[in-house]
């Protein structure tokens, strides 16, 4: 995928990246983070022989979206992690020369087989590369690239990023693209052997014009498609694109059969838009469907080059299928083995419009709480707050006034005195049940926010000014609201202490 960022003229590039983001209070201590430098999409997520492999868009010389790496991670349990050799480096020439962009892991019969898009120039070509018994040395395919140009007679927005999977003798791949004029869409191709392909068609193609500027508009290019069936159903990811700027990933519904996708409905993956971006997901060993997404940042460049570093991967999610045909996600189960000392609210009616929670302070924290609201009634959860209120960062439930459904809203006005960081607001829809009760989830880690209302995720990036002294957390409601539990943990840190070496 294309990012905009660039890194400010006159920066040092390389000298004590690892130093300085470690030293960052707002880099994040149990969300996966490269070791400095810049990071964006998660790429290759496998579950191979009982190890996770995270492989990413990296670039170990600066804080800056320039001639992409692919760094590698590796974990046996989804919260620690290993830092391993550097997986692609771009080219000194050939297809890949200008960076190795984002792709994924095959198994060829045995073969590690990545494929991923190789950048010359302005050309977008998917490429091949096979790797070592532990995934850890890779060989670059001399026939690269495998696809030498995108469909002819399409004018296209953009080609790249790939979904590739099995289906009975042969493998299929899908291509992120747009069509000019028209809308983004995915190209099918095929291959009996992951080298020679042959254009099927498209698999499905968006309405530019629809919707245009709002939160579920389809954009003029899809990036980062990803294909996959849960249960009775099928699934199409993709992360909306146009000119450039990165807007939001959404997903289709719908049914794959023969060489077309049906969709049945259009909803918003994660409710943060372009702070959970670029998703991609795999099936591990135990039958879960497990995702990452890319934690844009919301501070300028300037920042991100004093700091050292760029970019974060939001905490494996577990996607299911609800019972209202939508995604639910929540975050993996064994991120709880991070909780150290719990704190306990007791359980009654919120009858004051904000309380502080003296007992519960942190910038590490994992709060999980259940509300029941009656119809046209508020709860509100505050945290990363200063002692006098300053800077604070407002999480909110509200229940319609019929009681036919409920909004989560993330206020971030106050998250920052800094005028230059991001604060819009993020918001969307949550199911409630019959009573109005919502189970909400609260992960704050530094500058990385992850909500889950409902099964409905709401990622943000906060950035306080005085961030030793915003560990406040607090409560509230407007109208008749009960807390029928609260619980909150601090985090461990899920690697160990000092910066960590720029190329494992």
């Amino acid at each position: 995928m294309t990012h905009d960022l660039t890194l400010p003229s006159g920066t040092p590039v390389a000298e004590g990246l690892a130093e300085r983001a470690h030293r960052d209070p707002h880099r994040p201590r149990f969300h996966f983070t490269s070791p400095g430098g810049w990071l964006n999409d998660p790429n290759g997520l496998t579950h191979w022989k009982g190890v996770y492999h995270l492989f990413y868009q990296y670039n170990p010389l600066a804080p800056a979206h320039d001639r992409i790496h692919w760094g590698h991670a590796t974990s046996t349990d989804l919260v620690h992690w290993t830092d391993e050799p550097i997986a692609l480096v771009p080219g000194t020439d050939g297809p890949d020369r200008d960076g190795c962009w984002s792709g994924v892991l095959v198994d060829d019969g045995g073969v590690p087989t990545l494929v991923y898009s190789g950048r010359h120039g302005d050309r977008e070509l998917p490429c091949v590369a096979t790797g070592s018994a532990d995934l850890r040395y890779w060989t670059k395919d001399q026939a690269n690239p495998v696809i030498t140009a995108p469909p002819e007679g399409v004018d296209i927005t953009a080609f790249r990023d790939h979904c590739v999977w099995r289906e009975g003798q042969v493998w299929r791949q899908l291509v992120g693209s747009g069509i000019r004029g028209v809308g983004g869409t995915a190209f099918l191709y095929e291959s009996d052997d992951l080298r020679s392909w042959r254009y099927v068609g498209r698999l499905l193609t968006g309405d530019a014009w629809q919707n245009r500027g709002e939160l579920d508009w389809t954009g003029t290019m899809w990036e980062c498609v990803d294909l996959f069936g849960l249960e009775e159903t099928d699934v199409l990811v993709f992360s909306a694109w146009d000119q450039g700027t990165t807007h939001h990933p959404l997903y289709w519904t719908g049914r794959y059969e023969g060489d077309t996708f049906t969709p049945t409905a259009l909803h918003r993956l994660d409710y943060g838009g372009r702070y959970f971006y670029a998703p991609q997901s795999t099936r591990d060993e135990h039958g879960r469907r497990i995702m990452f997404g890319w934690l844009q940042e919301g501070r300028t460049d300037e920042a991100n080059a004093q700091a050292g570093w760029c970019g974060v991967m939001s905490l494996p999610r577990v996607v299911t299928l609800g019972a209202d045909g939508r995604l639910n996600q929540a975050p993996v189960p064994e991120l709880t083995q991070l909780r150290r000392e719990r704190v306990e609210v007791a359980a009654g009616p919120l009858t004051d419009p904000y309380t502080r929670l003296h007992a519960v302070r942190g910038d590490q924290l994992d709060i999980e709480t259940t509300l029941r609201l009656a119809p046209g009634a508020t709860a509100r959860l505050v945290v990363r707050e200063t002692p006098d209120g300053a800077e604070r960062t407002v999480v909110e439930v509200s229940r319609a006034h019929d009681g036919a459904g409920g909004i989560l809203r993330l206020h971030r006005e106050s998250s920052s005195l800094d005028p230059s960081v991001d604060i819009e607001p993020r918001y969307g829809e949550v199911p409630l049940d019959a009573d109005g009760r919502v189970d909400l989830r609260v992960l704050v880690d530094h500058s990385a926010l992850e909500i889950f209302a409902g099964g409905r995720p709401l990622t943000a990036r906060i950035y306080p000014t005085r961030p030793e002294e915003a560990v406040g957390v607090g409560i509230g409601a407007d109208g008749d609201v009960s807390l029928e539990r609260f619980d909150a943990w601090q985090m461990a840190s899920a690697f160990t202490q000092g910066p960590r070496p720029m190329w494992p």
